[in-house]
């Protein structure tokens, strides 16, 4: 008895140590949208990989560095999959976990999705394939919202930078897919309080947000695909590189010949592999990072 009481106390200060430390976002309730029941988290079949669904309250998940290496700087991480889910795991903890090893304070963002059932996965497959119509209606009403979510998340992170520990002018965006479509959402209603301090889209879902013409003074941009993107991204991203470039902004492009779409933090055997190395070297080289505060 007194065995299985210590262990009890140990599995509560282990739990305590990774307690997860979530911030509910602010937001209004939409009038042309339903969702029933919570949020569900699962591994999906389909995809390989966790996914979160039906997400109708915005929320950040935070990820600190060691406070030995912690420099400053922070990145609101979207994870994709399609207005439907988030790849929550590839795109999502994985790349948080990797950034607190750089010193970089992570937020997690799950901005709102499609109103789905037990498979929002499975929900996205059928209403794609059978209901185009239906399909773009539920994308184009989603779609500001999860906008406004991550418009939500820069100002949350600059409103309390100095109790999270990070710098009001170092806050970044990188979303993935859909949640490069909500990077470029956010890049292009920012307002000063909203406006990241720089922007990776990465495979962005450039048919969900259409690249627009920008002025000169937006944030610098690091824009990431391969060619063989088989939703066809390469193309949008080569125009937000352009779009970038030719209103004399800061921008880069790294075009992988091979990677495909997804590929997150998965290791493939590529070149795309290091495509986050490739960031990180991007960030010190335009000095949105440093080695201390």
């Amino acid at each position: 008895m007194k065995l299985n009481s210590i262990l009890l106390l140990f599995l509560l200060l282990v739990s305590g140590i990774r307690a997860q430390e979530i911030v509910e976002l602010q937001h209004q309730k939409p009038v042309d949208l339903n969702w029933e029941g919570n949020e569900k988290a699962y591994y999906s079949n389909i995809w390989n990989n966790e996914v979160v669904t039906n997400v109708s309250t915005p929320t950040m998940e935070v990820f600190r560095p060691d406070p030995s290496i912690a420099n400053g700087t922070s990145v609101v991480v979207a994870p994709g999959g399609g207005l439907y889910a988030l790849s929550i795991e590839s795109e999502g903890n994985m790349v948080a976990r990797w950034l607190n090893e750089k010193g970089i304070t992570a937020f997690i963002l799950k901005y709102r999705l499609v109103p789905t059932g037990e498979d929002g996965v499975k929900d996205l497959n059928e209403t794609s394939s059978n209901n185009l119509e239906e399909f773009k209606r539920l994308i184009g009403a989603v779609m500001p919202l999860s906008v406004a979510d991550g418009l939500t998340a820069v100002k949350y992170v600059r409103d309390h930078a100095e109790e999270l520990g990070v710098r009001n002018d170092r806050i970044g965006f990188m979303g993935f897919s859909a949640g490069g479509a909500v990077t470029m959402g956010v890049a292009y209603n920012a307002t000063d309080q909203t406006r990241p301090d720089f922007l990776v889209p990465v495979y962005a879902w450039t048919d969900a947000m259409p690249v627009q013409e920008v002025a000169e003074g937006v944030p610098p941009m690091l824009v990431i695909c391969a060619s063989d993107d088989p939703l066809g991204l390469a193309t949008g991203s080569v125009a937000l590189y352009e779009s970038w470039y030719k209103s004399g902004n800061k921008v880069a492009l790294h075009m992988y010949s091979k990677g495909g779409h997804g590929f997150g933090m998965k290791k493939q055997g590529l070149p795309s592999d290091s495509w986050i190395e490739r960031f990180y070297d991007w960030a010190m080289a335009e000095e949105l990072v440093s080695n201390s505060n």
